[in-house]
């Protein structure tokens, strides 16, 4: 046969393409950036820890694509705006925005002792750091006239009873509902937006819960995959909402859970 028969889609290269993930240096967005400069993109990505997004900008730079990394608080709307013109300005501008950056409950979960503080410290970022990002990524596509795709991280926790984390359930459930909306909303723009609902996934942020025997113990039997979900998992999805492949596909809640959550 033809060499050409064994060629990739086209519909997923995404060379000449410029990809932002937010929490871009480990666990999920680490996945999803690598996967995005694998298939062609530059990248940037921001997190909060200097040593940390400088290692996973570099690991990145095998792929020989353009690599820009920032220290960015997403929580904060004004190192926000600042570092999404900072990245216009290095790789030109952006194509696939993916708000990815998020932070876990800790302490008394319960709502009969939860501090407001609390609540305000995991809302602020996961929710209030979406509004942000997708704030500066929107008003630049708009301008440039050329469409784009939103990707925001969601959990399986908007969808679930997540018993004491309702602050960390309200705001992924808030991230869905802000998605479809804004799904409604860009479409004249020819801007997709979609959201991820990732299960029980081995991170950096979860590794105490996995550390607990008598938590793996009731969860994982829960799993059809068997298994814990890793951030590969998370990068051909991250590839083909960036495409153009899927410029149709938008207001969708995508569970990658590896069945947990039909089980």
């Amino acid at each position: 046969m033809r060499e050409e028969a064994f060629m990739a889609y086209k519909g997923f290269d995404l060379t000449g393409k410029v990809a932002l993930v937010t929490g871009g240096n480990g666990g999920i967005g680490l996945g999803m950036a690598d996967a995005l400069a694998e298939a062609g993109a530059d990248v940037c990505i921001w997190g909060t820890r200097k040593e940390k997004t400088d290692a996973a900008a570099e690991k990145l730079k095998r792929h020989g694509r353009k690599v820009h990394a920032q220290i960015v608080d997403v929580g904060d709307e004004k190192q926000v705006n600042d570092a999404f013109a900072e990245t216009v300005k290095v790789l030109g501008h952006v194509d696939n925005c993916v708000a990815n950056a998020g932070v876990s409950g800790r302490g008394k979960g319960s709502i009969l002792e939860m501090a407001y503080e609390e609540w305000r410290r995991v809302t602020r970022v996961n929710l209030d750091g979406v509004f942000f990002t997708f704030r500066a990524a929107a008003k630049h596509m708009v301008e440039r006239g050329k469409g784009g795709s939103l990707v925001a991280m969601a959990s399986t926790a908007a969808i679930e009873g997540a018993a004491r984390s309702s602050h960390y359930g309200a705001s992924k459930g808030g991230v869905c509902a802000m998605v479809r909306a804004l799904a409604v909303e860009l479409a004249r723009y020819k801007i997709s937006v979609n959201s991820i609902l990732p299960g029980w996934i081995e991170t950096e942020m979860t590794a105490n819960a996995f550390g607990n025997p008598k938590f793996a113990g009731n969860v994982m039997p829960r799993i059809p995959e068997r298994r814990w979900g890793v951030g590969a998992d998370f990068g051909p999805l991250a590839v083909y909402l960036a495409s153009d492949a899927t410029k149709y596909t938008t207001g969708r809640d995508f569970v990658i859970d590896g069945g947990y959550t039909l089980f």
